[in-house]
């Protein structure tokens, strides 16, 4: 069996590698080609361009690649129409992926299968109408999804979130993290400004400044940084300035596995966290790492965005417990002033997070079957006659 898959970002890389895990432990001579990150990497897959090219995210920041990305699109198109996989499999990324599924449908009969599903239920209803042209199954990371998709005409199955299955650090690993990067046993804050470089730049000047009022109060806390491999110098170069003498875990240089233990370590040694939107609040509560999450926009991506989305909030710990227990500084209101209130207060009361992120994992497949392997069965129980 051949496989052909396509991840855009770190978030997608991480559903690949999972799902590629469950697929070769269903099909042991499976074959994959395609696009991916590390961890997609780990399991097999020669991404024929690096994954970093397609980090992209917001409508404005799009327009400076988008001849390369047009590029991209039809090379990958082309070498999926040329190397005729049983399935292509592209995760996440719509605005790649579904344009590489949309070429190689308009030419041929290949399976398509969309792994995360469009958040129809969150803004632009009708990208399921426009999806359903050209992928033929879903997979969906959030149990609420699949009327959608089935709605609009594809079939689709809930198959949980990897992060969900991942295991939490040990007493031994989050001493042996603190050991290695000399943080004794100071409190940390956690920071993560992104895995985009557009948004570290536009997030970590914020950060800083927020940790700047903060840490007024808490001269003993450290801040540590995880950083993705490809942004991990623009961020070492934002905090540079920060307090809590800040500590960038960088993940290169050293091996997959390793480096993705080293940030399991640094997030469930952290007190509290500060993140950018995003999976990345899945990961953190994998860990039950309390957590404020701050987003900003470009003035004209945001006010495009104003007009479209109509949800209250856009954390996915919210979305998936039905709470509203972590606190959300976003566009105008993602400034110092208000980060560093929403820090004081989740510090005051960590507990209150507690049961909203048990909710969060049990509902996403924390104790059953893991999430990779479910997807895997259920690609290749769609693909049965």
């Amino acid at each position: 069996m051949r496989v052909f898959l396509v991840a855009g970002e770190p978030s997608g890389d991480r559903l690949g590698g999972a799902l590629m895990e469950g697929l070769k432990s269903l099909v042991p001579d499976i074959e994959f080609d395609g696009v991916g990150g590390p961890l997609m990497q780990a399991q097999g897959l020669v991404s024929r361009f690096p994954m970093s090219e397609l980090s992209v995210m917001g409508l404005v920041e799009v327009l400076p690649k988008f001849f390369h990305l047009k590029r991209r699109i039809a090379e990958t198109a082309q070498a999926v129409l040329d190397t005729q996989p049983d399935v292509l499999i592209t995760i996440d990324s719509p605005d790649f992926s579904l344009r590489v599924a949309k070429q190689v449908k308009t030419r041929s009969n290949i399976r398509t299968v969309h792994y995360v599903a469009p958040s129809v239920w969150a803004w632009r209803p009708k990208r399921a109408d426009k999806m359903a042209k050209v992928i033929d199954h879903v997979l969906a990371l959030l149990p609420f999804e699949p009327p959608y998709m089935e709605n609009a005409g594809m079939e689709c199955d809930f198959v949980g979130h990897p992060v969900a299955s991942e295991p939490v650090a040990t007493d031994a690993q989050i001493a042996q993290f603190r050991a290695d990067h000399g943080l004794g046993d100071a409190p940390i804050l956690l920071a993560l400004p992104g895995s985009r470089r557009g948004e570290v730049d536009r997030l970590a000047p914020v950060f800083g400044a927020a940790l700047d009022l903060y840490l007024k109060d808490r001269p003993d806390m450290r801040v540590v940084v995880p950083a993705v491999a490809h942004v991990a110098d623009t961020v070492a170069a934002h905090v540079r300035s920060w307090p809590g003498q800040p500590v960038v875990v960088d993940p290169r240089n050293i091996a997959t596995d390793q480096a993705v233990a080293s940030k399991r370590a640094a997030f469930a040694a952290a007190e509290i966290a500060l993140a950018a939107s995003g999976t990345v609040s899945l990961e953190l509560a994998a860990q039950s790492t309390p957590m404020v999450i701050a987003y900003k926009l470009t003035w004209l991506t945001q006010k495009i965005a104003e007009r479209m989305v109509k949800l209250d909030t856009v954390t996915l710990v919210n979305l998936v417990s039905e709470t509203r227990t972590v606190p959300e500084c976003l566009l105008d209101d993602c400034t110092p002033e208000a980060i560093s209130a929403a820090l004081a207060s989740v510090s005051g009361a960590p507990d209150a997070q507690e049961q909203a992120m048990a909710i969060t994992m049990e509902r996403l497949g924390r104790g059953g079957e893991a999430p990779g392997l479910r997807a895997a069965r259920a690609v290749l129980e769609r693909m049965t006659p």
